[in-house]
């Protein structure tokens, strides 16, 4: 098992650990990936999400034009080079 003694840092207003590559590496994880958090008694417990490929329809049943701001394009006008 890879084991390390760390200090924990403020980051911002939060705090942080930074972890080794050693043991990010014994664990299966990246930069980016998604974590669950869980305090279990007096132990920290950090579980790696399932990396998911998201089908066109969950992805667009995630899109809000309100909050991603619509279309990207919105316009017909030529912007550039294109050719229709």
């Amino acid at each position: 098992m890879a084991s390390t003694v760390l200090d924990i840092k403020y980051w911002g207003n939060n705090l942080g650990v930074r972890l080794p590559a050693a043991i990010a590496r014994a664990a299966r994880l990246h930069a980016d990936q998604r974590v669950n958090i869980a305090v279990e008694g007096d132990r920290v417990v950090i579980t790696p999400m399932r990396d998911e490929a998201l089908t066109l329809e969950q992805r667009l049943a995630r899109f809000d034009p309100a909050r991603h701001g619509g279309e990207a394009m919105a316009s017909d006008e030529r912007l550039g080079a294109e050719r229709w």
